[in-house]
């Protein structure tokens, strides 16, 4: 049984640091105001979302934890990707299900994105089966 429980970073803080390479103890407002972190030290990393599924599937929350192991893998995609992949997954929105799966295979060749690749195929599947491909606005 792992010794990690929610919130990690009480009971995992040795395991987690920032992107740029700092521990979450330098994180604090007098840091801040310092000019000794900045916003990019905010962002989170691969790690923390991995650490949260791990809580998340040991709390016996399979979905959870596989929400927080697919991001963890957009972590470090550009924001602009993440708002196409978005835009084409609201219904109506592709054109066909080849362009989800062409997405799905950009994801996976590019980023490493499997779990990401895996979901996107499969909108593609339920989107054919249930008619979304059409234009509705």
């Amino acid at each position: 049984m792992s010794d990690i429980s929610y919130p990690v970073t009480d009971s995992a803080a040795d395991k987690l640091s920032t992107a740029t390479g700092k521990k979450l103890s330098d994180l604090t407002l007098e840091n801040v105001l310092a000019g000794t972190v900045t916003a990019a030290d905010f962002s989170i990393t691969r790690e923390a979302l991995l650490l949260q599924a791990e809580v998340a599937r040991l709390a016996s929350r399979r979905s959870l934890a596989e929400n927080f192991e697919r991001a963890s893998e957009l972590v470090g995609v550009p924001n602009e990707t993440i708002f196409e992949i978005y835009e084409l997954l609201r219904p109506g929105r592709a054109a066909s299900a080849e362009a989800l799966k062409e997405r799905a295979q950009h994801m996976r060749n590019v980023y490493g994105a499997n779990r990401i690749a895996a979901f996107l195929e499969e909108a593609a599947a339920a989107y054919e089966r249930r008619s979304l491909f059409r234009r509705r606005y």
